[in-house]
């Protein structure tokens, strides 16, 4: 195995020594393999850090490094940080791989800061659902991890459990509801599955905004910016419901938490993680090569079985345990997902008229 470096935003933006990534050292070529396709090449990519740097290690950069001879520099970035990386470094980029976790790969396309990804380019293409390879028309690059977003429902709670994003309003739950503010994602994806619900949807959200406002105005819901706060909601404010991310209900059953996640029946939306090739650098086949790694059933199970990310490649194969936290097959066909263009143009109105009525 290689050793890499693991740089910080500012390493790499200090660093020109990354814009010749694709140099090495002969010693370099022979201890990665001179035999290899690849050996003494080097790209960078992006990693959001944490659990999900460790899996990603585990799942896409060890086999790649084994496998084609290539090295891989890691830095930790994450969505709005990374664009606005490869934004700054447009005339000189020096990443090759950058993920999103938050639409942001609409933008970065419409800007032409990321390389578009022909289906011919992935070997995986054939065995992967359709929402995957859904953006490489736009210019973006494929989904490789998705989050199911449904309800997330204390099964100690003194009230049935839900099967519809309308029950967020049921009196059984008042005082015991969670909602998560539009400055994080899962907040506003969380809305429009309750203005689809109302009949309003994408076109006409003032209803759900307005009855989930006045949910958080009359002391009825609790609202969380982060994660960690939807923890303590649960743990220690009398928390019974909340709209969140499937893989999130899986880290606070494992902080002890009686919880499970829930499928309302208008079903789910989804927090999708893209990975995309950055336009202007002299490596992108390996690049595209490094994205097909991602996109292994494979490397899908790993995340799948540690993370409770739902796999996109039907031919992932998951242990009982992972099967049941995750979301597989015919269940990810229905996942509903906005045009990540159509949320950007809206969100920051949508965000005045939710801070309007929580500030009351």
């Amino acid at each position: 195995m290689n050793t890499r470096r693991i740089l910080t935003a500012g390493a790499l933006v200090a660093t020109g020594a990354l814009v010749l990534a694709g140099c090495s050292t002969g010693d370099d070529t022979a201890a990665s393999g001179g035999d290899k396709e690849f050996a003494g090449e080097t790209i960078v990519v992006t990693s959001f850090g944490g659990d999900w740097e460790k899996a990603f290690i585990e799942a896409v950069v060890d086999p790649f490094e084994e496998e084609t001879g290539a090295k891989v520099e890691l830095i930790t970035l994450y969505s709005a940080d990374a664009l606005a990386q490869v934004t700054a470094q447009k005339a000189s980029p020096q990443i090759d791989v950058v993920h999103f976790s938050g639409g942001q790969e609409f933008t970065a396309a419409e800007q032409g800061l990321i390389a578009p990804i022909a289906a011919d380019d992935l070997s995986e293409t054939g065995d992967l659902i359709d929402l995957a390879t859904a953006g490489l028309e736009r210019g973006e690059g494929p989904v490789i991890q998705l989050a199911p977003i449904g309800l997330v429902y204390n099964t100690e709670a003194d009230a049935p459990a839900p099967t519809s994003w309308l029950d967020l309003f049921d009196e059984a739950y008042a005082g015991h509801v969670a909602l998560t503010d539009f400055s994080n994602t899962y907040g506003v994806l969380s809305m429009l599955r309750v203005a689809d619900a109302l009949g309003g949807g994408i076109d006409d959200t003032s209803q759900a905004i307005t009855d989930l406002g006045a949910l958080a105005s009359s002391g009825d819901a609790i609202v969380v910016p982060t994660s960690p706060d939807l923890q303590t909601a649960f743990a220690q404010r009398d928390t019974w419901l909340a709209p969140y991310a499937m893989d999130y209900a899986g880290t606070l059953q494992d902080a002890g938490l009686p919880v499970e996640f829930i499928v309302p029946e208008e079903g789910v939306t989804a927090s999708l993680i893209t990975a995309n090739v950055v336009e202007g650098r002299d490596n992108p086949d390996l690049a595209k090569l490094f994205i097909d790694f991602e996109l292994r059933p494979e490397a899908q199970a790993v995340f799948a079985e540690n993370m409770r990310y739902s796999p996109v490649n039907t031919k992932t194969e998951l242990s009982d345990e992972a099967a049941d936290n995750v979301l597989t097959g015919d269940e990810l066909e229905t996942v509903v997902v906005y045009a990540p263009g159509d949320v950007a143009a809206s969100r920051p109105a949508w965000t005045d008229e939710w801070n309007a009525l929580i500030t009351k």
